[in-house]
């Protein structure tokens, strides 16, 4: 009976995710196509709060019968809704149907990215700490301390201005779509200032420089190779906004291997 029991449960499984498509005489169908109903309405409301330009870029009709297809190939695997859905960027890489459209996985890279940091932990400044960028030597070197959640990528598509041009009408849809016409690439930023998840472009030296420490690399070698790309790089005003935005919180020391 126990055995029964357990091949029993795990067709039903099988069924709620949708991967049979008949049910066994011993359950409920109507209880079943319930729940399957339920399920596809809170895949779709997932999905849509998580990726809301995705939505909009691909349009509601085609983004519903999407999250349902994807929810039956990336099921959660968690209690927590919130925790799903990190698979759709590459998802939409391989997608057939999407292929005319290869800048929607890059957009939704970032779209996770503001998902997470807006959970991050706080950020914390330790302002005492930056006297180590004055002890900097060979034997110790030292490194920035990035906020919580920081994430950086390089597209060879115009992805936060798409992503502003819909979230903030920064620069307008067309602008952006002039950009995406030119093939214009764009190095992104995703980061939380206070309490508010951002996402802003950045110059190839200030990508370098940010990802170079975000890594945990010194701060000598992240920013020789920065002013490598930008000679004119102004550090220290660089350094005091990216302090104030709350994009680097302190200093560190870097051990040596």
């Amino acid at each position: 009976m126990t055995a029964i029991l357990a091949q029993e449960q795990s067709h039903l499984l099988g069924v709620l995710a949708g991967q049979h498509s008949t049910v066994n005489v011993s359950f409920n169908p109507r209880g079943v196509q319930v729940y399957q109903a339920n399920r596809a309405v809170q895949a779709e409301r997932t999905l849509a709060g998580t990726y809301p330009v995705v939505c909009q870029l691909i349009g509601a009709e085609s983004f519903e019968p999407l999250a349902r297809y994807f929810w039956r190939q990336h099921p959660p695997q968690r209690g927590d809704m919130g925790q799903w859905g990190a698979q759709l960027p590459e998802f939409l890489d391989t997608a057939p149907q999407l292929v005319g459209e290869p800048f929607l996985g890059d957009v939704a890279r970032i779209e996770w990215a503001l998902h997470c940091v807006a959970t991050a932990p706080d950020a914390v400044l330790d302002a005492a700490s930056f006297a180590l960028l004055s002890e900097a030597d060979d034997m110790h070197p030292v490194g920035l301390v990035t906020s919580p959640g920081v994430f950086t990528l390089i597209s060879a598509y115009p992805i936060v201005s798409i992503l502003n041009a819909h979230l903030l009408n920064q620069p307008s849809i067309d602008e952006a779509a002039e950009l995406l016409r030119q093939g214009h690439g764009e190095q992104a930023l995703v980061w939380r200032q206070g309490i508010k998840p951002k996402a802003r472009s950045l110059s190839l030296s200030e990508y370098s420089l940010i990802t170079a420490l975000n890594e945990g690399q010194a701060l000598e070698a992240a920013l020789a190779q920065a002013l490598a790309m930008e000679p004119a790089l102004d550090f220290n005003a660089w350094l005091g906004v990216a302090v104030q935005t709350g994009l680097i919180t302190g200093a560190r020391p870097i051990d040596l291997i």
